[in-house]
């Protein structure tokens, strides 16, 4: 029933399938589905929450790699904002999907809104680990601050909560390398 879901939320973008056709593509009955889900709402739901754990999972295991390749902050951020842009365009499709739920379902907004509180959280917690490369004194404002400018970037360039944008891969490379240039460059300013 999951997989089945999945594969029509992406392969059509939208939420625009039946439980019969879940039900035909996942070879289940449809009494089955209402009985663990109740409605198709319920399944979306379901999948949904699948996905905003899989974004978390990916998310961590790449803030771990990233720190544990990373000796210095000169090292740390492009290294992370390359692996964050890729982590997010992977997970791309279903953002989107999710994105636009949760702008009519509270039982998707809140989670989702939860979800992005902790990518914020422990971004800025990872970039905190080399405050004493920073310059200036508010740290926690400059690596919360790099934080939004890295993921606003990154979002818009990939459509998140959007229409989606025309997307030239030649620019994807560059926008990731000067994004964690200018982001390196305003943690180490001494402002």
């Amino acid at each position: 029933m999951f997989a089945a879901t999945e594969q029509f939320m992406l392969e059509r973008g939208s939420e625009n399938f039946t439980l019969r056709d879940v039900s035909k593509r996942g070879e289940v009955s449809i009494g089955s589905i209402y009985l663990r889900f109740k409605s198709k709402d319920n399944l979306v739901r379901e999948v949904i929450a699948h996905q905003l754990e899989r974004v978390a999972h990916d998310e961590r295991e790449m803030l771990i790699r990233a720190i544990g390749e990373s000796p210095n902050l000169s090292d740390y951020i492009p290294r992370y904002v390359a692996a964050y842009a890729e982590m997010l365009r992977t997970h791309a499709p279903f953002l989107r999907l999710i994105m636009e739920r949760a702008q009519r379902d509270p039982l998707v907004a809140e989670p989702g809104k939860e979800t992005a509180r902790r990518s914020e959280q422990s971004s800025t917690e990872a970039m905190l680990r080399y405050r004493h490369e920073f310059g200036g004194e508010d740290h926690e404002l400059k690596a919360n601050a790099a934080y939004q400018i890295i993921f606003s970037t990154l979002a818009r360039y990939l459509s998140l909560g959007s229409v989606a944008e025309t997307q030239i891969e030649s620019e994807w490379a560059s926008l990731k390398t000067e994004l964690g240039r200018m982001t390196l460059a305003y943690l180490k300013q001494d402002l």
